[in-house]
């Protein structure tokens, strides 16, 4: 066993399940000819974000800008082919096990589908998920389940249409929940929904989402608030923590009861909550950052060690000047043994990244 991956389960003290589910990495890894993707810190990347477009048909204020966003040329987006490649290279030369689409909103990108399809032949590739804002969702739901996604992570911020609207800055909310129950019709593995916790917007409502998550037999997760605004308004103080959270759950419901946690990497606390799980990422107030598995592939092609990197490596221009898979992998490799213990945000100092979250991905 690599002497990293060794010190980092003494390190943190692993649990029998987490020390179980480590091994299960290191074990699949074993079916590569490559060394795994192991940072400085000893942290094993398995987990893909994949953007494939950074274009969006809402202008969310924790993410866009209400008007003139920038967006990369459309000839330095990366083409399915493109896409492909790096996704294949991943899983079988660096041990990635589980992809996620992204935006921007990746329901915007044409031929969504095929792109499906295309990773999902991928043999060693374990689980394709897609996150989206739900809108466009009604009409490529079927689609997408039948091009071989599995699971969906779904947004959805309130059940209010003056809320969305005003968090959204356009009008969908109706399109949204509409897009949710085609999906859950459709048969995924796993349907998530996500919600931004924010003091005084979404914060209202905890109960009624709690409740409509319920009746639909998903999972709501909770994320609090973090700073990735374009127009850098976030403040600490916006936060509803997790801890707040958990106090108005267990005020409204008469049960909420913590359940173990599968695999360290997970970023959710989970809690029975009446006959359904309802999560609680702690991005802001108990970060999972000694645990991540996560890398990110921008649309225009640049991997990103962290969602809050200030650096990243940009791979189109190698794509097409003819960079071999080595060449390409090498540049990989060495952005992730780049990456930092932790994403700082509360140290003093802490700047957010120059790209917004929509030219990142999610």
């Amino acid at each position: 066993m690599d002497s990293r991956i060794r010190n980092y389960r003494v390190k943190h003290d692993l649990h029998d399940s987490e020390s179980e589910a480590l091994t299960a990495i290191i074990s699949s890894m074993s079916q590569t000819s490559s060394p795994p993707l192991i940072d400085s810190f000893g942290r094993v990347h398995t987990s893909l974000r994949l953007s494939v477009t950074d274009r969006c048909n809402i202008r969310c204020f924790y993410c866009m800008p209400e008007k003139g966003a920038e967006f990369v040329p459309k000839d330095h987006i990366l083409s399915f082919e493109e896409i492909y490649r790096l996704a294949r290279l991943l899983v079988e030369e660096g041990g990635v096990r589980d992809i996620r689409i992204t935006g921007g909103e990746p329901l915007v990108r044409q031929q969504i589908p095929r792109l499906i399809e295309m990773l999902a032949g991928i043999e060693l590739l374990e689980d394709l998920s897609l996150t989206t804002n739900g809108m466009l969702l009604a009409e490529h739901a079927q689609a997408l389940h039948a091009a071989g996604l599995q699971r969906l992570n779904i947004s959805l911020d309130t059940l209010n249409k003056e809320v969305f609207e005003k968090i959204a800055r356009r009008d969908g909310l109706e399109r949204t929940l509409q897009g949710i129950d085609a999906a859950i019709k459709c048969g995924f593995k796993s349907i998530k929904l996500n919600t931004l916790a924010i003091k005084g917007v979404t914060e209202p409502e905890v109960a009624e989402l709690v409740r409509y998550a319920l009746e639909r037999d998903v999972m709501l997760r909770f994320i609090e608030f973090m700073p990735l605004d374009t127009d850098r308004a976030w403040q600490q103080d916006q936060v509803f923590t997790g801890d707040q959270l958990l106090v108005t759950l267990q005020k409204e419901f008469d049960s909420v009861v913590p359940l173990s946690r599968p695999e360290p990497s997970q970023p959710a606390e989970e809690f029975q909550v009446e006959h359904g799980r309802v999560g609680i990422i702690r991005s802001i107030t108990a970060p999972f950052c000694e645990a991540c598995n996560r890398i990110r592939i921008t649309a225009d092609g640049a991997v990103r060690n962290c969602l809050f990197a200030t650096s990243e490596a940009p791979l189109r221009g190698l794509i097409r000047a003819g960079a071999s898979d080595e060449d390409l992998m090498s540049a990989i490799r060495g952005c992730i043994a780049g990456k930092s213990k932790a994403h700082g945000i509360d140290q003093d100092g802490f700047q957010p990244p120059d790209r917004p979250m929509y030219a990142i991905g999610g």
